[in-house]
């Protein structure tokens, strides 16, 4: 009888801006809620369902913004600061370098619907392929990235912004093309809302879009 052999454990790293520059496209979309209010939801809910992934062992939000600290760090994230290098890929880089060793996986931090279970087999399906090889999951609209992972020794090398998906595939990472409806559906604008919320979102964001006021719900 062959040896069991155990599925790697991943350290996910979530970037999230300060809440006032977050999600600009988003900015109306829920008139009768403040803006920031939406945007810390939106992350929430993304740092709620990563922790509930079974294949995550460890969370790091890089962020600068008090609010979001506050919100993901009762809930078992590792908050990060920013570091003076802006930029979505430089908060990647740096929430990366602060993993010592294993696997590690990159995710956008506007996924309200995402699902464990979706993120749990994406990250199988990522640590079971080739040695040595950068795996990346586009968005509904296949151009953009809403995961990018590497395994033990390997950078992460983000190449997030437009048209990420095929920078991605430039460098060297290969596609996970699996049916992750929850993972892929990223929020930038008010019909990626709609869209998000027919597939069920998480509690920070379903009660703001149901009760058209900021939630009450405390830390996720």
């Amino acid at each position: 009888m062959s040896p069991t052999v155990s599925e790697p454990s991943w350290t996910v790293v979530v970037p999230v801006k300060r809440l006032a520059a977050a999600k600009s496209r988003l900015r109306g979309a829920l008139p009768a809620v403040p803006h920031e209010e939406l945007a810390l939801a939106l992350a929430a809910d993304t740092v709620r369902a990563v922790r509930a992934c079974p294949a995550v062992a460890g969370v790091v939000v890089v962020t600068d913004d008090p609010r979001v600290a506050a919100a993901v760090g009762p809930a078992g994230a590792r908050v990060v600061a920013d570091t003076p290098d802006t930029g979505l890929n430089a908060a990647f880089r740096h929430g990366a370098s602060a993993v010592a060793g294993g696997w590690v996986a990159g995710l956008t931090a506007d996924l309200p619907a995402l699902r464990p279970a979706e993120l749990a087999e994406a990250l199988r399906a990522a640590g079971s392929g080739p040695e040595g090889v950068r795996r990346y999951v586009a968005d509904a609209p296949g151009t953009g990235t809403v995961l990018l992972t590497a395994p033990p020794g390997v950078p992460l090398d983000p190449r997030f912004g437009a048209e990420s998906a095929a920078a991605h595939a430039a460098s060297g990472a290969v596609a996970l093309t699996g049916d992750w409806p929850s993972l892929r559906r990223d929020v930038d604008t008010a019909d990626d809302l709609t869209a998000a919320a027919r597939l069920g979102l998480g509690p920070r964001t379903a009660a703001l879009t149901s009760a058209g006021a900021p939630a009450s719900a405390p830390a996720v």
